[in-house]
């Protein structure tokens, strides 16, 4: 499961001048090398576990893969410190990835897309019909996902610093759950669980994040073929135009009994 979370010592102080030492248990932080052949693609910085799932939901969200039979094998190589280096060998016929994907410097755990030399970049071709996807939900099945979410973070309930992303079926139920101190890794990790076990595009599904609904999730999950992205938060104006164009429904502040539904408002009925 990796290191998720480590012990340090703090002092806590209180305004009535209450103070004292204690324990406090905080979210890992470390940087992951994900490799093709050999060949670094790029570093995130990532809380360690499921980064198997990881590589290939990065890889399948930059185009590189399509599915589980694209990958010939992962392994972490030897002799790196603490696994966080990790190499990815692609089945015979899958052409490696072009040398102007590669992101030669650290991505931070807060932003997956810095790099890109343009928006254009990132509006890669979307191998999947999302607007031909005839799920259709209720609000109350909506609103009932943040709370399944946050029931499932355990990580979160020790630390309080960690994003979650959820992936569930069109009658609410979780399949899969990930936690990172990144959103984006957060939601590589779902999208990764998923195609290692089974065919893309992930049709009749809602991603749910903990946060908010930025640009890159929302292409994340339309490579996916996810048909309903729904954030506790708000989603920005980019990821509108894309979840839009991509035919997706993007749902935010789903708080409560309430929501906001900023496209595909089709797929919510009763």
């Amino acid at each position: 499961m990796g290191r998720i979370t480590v012990r340090r010592p703090v002092l806590r102080l209180s305004t009535t001048g209450a103070r004292g030492r204690r324990p406090d248990t905080l979210a890992v932080e470390e940087p992951l090398e994900i490799r093709v052949a050999g060949a670094p693609l790029t570093i995130t910085m990532r809380t360690p576990g499921h980064d198997f799932d990881l590589a290939a939901g990065f890889l399948a969200a930059e185009g590189i893969i399509g599915g589980a039979g694209d990958l010939a094998s992962m392994r972490f190589c030897a002799g790196t410190e603490e696994q966080n280096t990790l190499d990815v060998a692609l089945a015979p016929g899958v052409p490696l990835p072009d040398a102007s994907l590669t992101r030669a410097f650290t991505t931070t755990s807060a932003c997956g897309v810095c790099g890109k030399s343009s928006i254009e970049a990132l509006r890669v071709t979307r191998p999947h019909d999302i607007a031909a996807d005839r799920v259709r939900l209720t609000p109350a099945t909506l609103a009932a996902l943040p709370d399944r979410l946050r029931a499932a973070q355990r990580a979160f309930d020790r630390t309080g610093g960690l994003h979650a992303a959820g992936l569930f079926d069109a009658g609410g139920a979780l399949r899969a759950l990930r936690e990172d101190v990144g959103r984006h890794n957060a939601v590589d990790k779902v999208i990764g669980w998923a195609l290692r076990r089974g065919p893309l595009p992930l049709a009749g599904h809602v991603l749910m994040v903990s946060g908010r609904a930025s640009f890159e999730l929302t292409q994340k999950a339309a490579r996916a073929g996810i048909p309903v992205l729904a954030a506790v938060s708000a989603p920005s104006s980019l990821a509108v135009e894309l979840a839009e164009d991509a035919g997706m429904t993007l749902v935010g502040f789903l708080r409560g009994a309430s929501m906001n539904v900023y496209t595909g408002a089709e797929r919510i009925t009763g």
